[in-house]
């Protein structure tokens, strides 16, 4: 990695970027022991973020620098400290891009200040091109998430104001030798704050859900013109909406094969809405669970009839034996089975999960990367079985907020790319 170049970004992001205080517990997110983990540690990074970049460290014997691993080699870290500075810095969302004209892979990375932009071509030496702040520091400086559609990337934030930045970004092959602070190419205003993105990619819309419009429901956004996105309804019947999936549907249920479906996570429930008529969604059905305590994020099989999904509250109260997904059969929407809970051996708290070539991807905070395989009969008994891991917190697998925040597992170069919450940008290579 170029550190120079990371520096130049560092200075430059310190000087644009003011500092928000530190979050006040009980904010937007009504996961107020979530905030309260946040806030006390705004102002201090964790003791990961000092450890400079390494690249092209094999797991031999359950290691890899340091980390505990299993079947998944380091290919590089950016250190968080070479991501932005200033209290409270955390590593946030993450999401991916491929150049579809250079093939270029690229790590979208959040902070609690900006997005950061990495090339990972290469991927053991990764090269920080630039940054785009956020649009607002008012109020929270967290959460910040980052979706893409096309060649545009859409990133939101619980900052007051901040609505929905749009970034093209075919600017990154033009970038300068210097990291570069990039203004948005546009701003949606549609809402202020909003805490997730959900990009149906199939359909062109996205869907914004825990904002400040319909009642915190899925605000819905269409993309068709990627550069400057309009609104196109909103459905606000369950409140909440923490995070969801949206696809075109293409399970077994006959009728309902072609609509657009939002598989929703709204706190004490998984809801699934028809949004195939922006201006009338309708529920098809609301499933409760044991446990049910702060649903959290989800994740479909590619034939639509299993959805994977977590509670990010659970492993906090004690109310499962360890590290829990749950297993949904959703073949038939209108009637989903009660899901079946698989716990894991670790005791950290689950976050976000991603589904890619057969295999579950799972960044569950203390415990780091978790790499499930399953089967059709292994997901009728709820019973995965973990083919790799590489844990980005070695100091615990205690049930915390600190850790891995979500992975990226979709390049056609076969590298994951993780966010570490304390610590800063990982790039992965699994061997399974």
């Amino acid at each position: 990695m170029k550190a120079a170049r990371a520096r130049a970004l560092v200075v430059v992001l310190a000087l644009l970027v003011p500092v928000a205080g530190a979050p006040a517990a009980g904010a937007h997110d009504p996961d107020d022991a979530k905030a309260e983990a946040f806030a006390g540690r705004a102002g201090s990074a964790g003791a990961t973020a000092a450890l400079a970049a390494v690249s092209g460290v094999p797991c031999v014997d359950g290691s890899a620098a340091g980390y505990p691993c299993e079947n998944v080699d380091l290919e590089a870290f950016v250190p968080l400290s070479e991501l932005g500075e200033g209290p409270g810095l955390e590593g946030l969302d993450i999401w991916g891009w491929t150049d579809p004209e250079t093939g270029r892979e690229y790590a979208l990375q959040t902070t609690t200040r900006a997005t950061v932009f990495v090339d990972i071509s290469d991927p053991q030496n990764p090269v920080i091109l630039g940054a785009l702040p956020t649009q607002s520091s008012e109020g929270l400086p967290f959460w910040r998430d980052v979706k893409v559609y096309g060649n545009h990337a859409y990133v939101v934030s619980e900052n007051f104001n901040h609505g929905m930045q749009v970034f093209d970004l075919t600017r990154l092959r033009t970038t300068s030798p210097t990291p570069e602070v990039f203004a948005p190419d546009a701003v949606y205003r549609g809402f202020g704050r909003s805490h997730n993105l959900v990009i149906n990619e199939d359909s062109g819309f996205a869907y914004a859900v825990g904002s400040d419009t319909c009642a915190g429901g899925l605000h819905m956004i269409d993309l068709h013109d990627p550069a400057d996105p309009t609104f196109a309804g909103c459905y606000a019947d369950d409140g909440y909406i923490h995070d969801a999936q949206c696809v075109i549907f293409h399970g077994s249920n006959r009728r309902l094969q072609g609509r657009e479906l939002c598989f929703a996570l709204n706190r004490d429930a998984v809801t699934i809405v028809d949004v195939t008529d922006k201006g009338h969604p309708r529920r098809l059905s609301r499933t409760v669970y044991p446990n049910a305590f702060s649903a959290h994020q989800g994740w479909l099989t590619p034939d639509h009839r299993w959805f994977l999904f977590g509670d990010e509250a659970d492993e906090l109260i004690g109310s499962v034996p360890g590290t829990t997904t749950y297993v949904m059969q959703v073949a038939n929407p209108l009637n989903p089975s009660r899901p079946q809970a698989f716990s894991a051996e670790t005791a950290a708290i689950d976050h976000n999960r991603y589904i890619h070539d057969g295999l579950l991807y799972e960044a569950n905070y203390h415990a780091g990367l978790r790499i499930y395989d399953y089967d059709e009969r292994s997901l009728r008994r709820a019973q995965l079985r973990e083919v790799g891991y590489f844990d980005i917190f070695p100091a615990d697998d205690d049930p915390g907020f600190q850790g891995a925040w979500s992975s990226y597992p979709y390049f056609a170069s076969g590298v994951v790319i993780v966010s570490g919450i304390d610590s800063g940008l990982f790039v992965l290579r699994p061997r399974l």
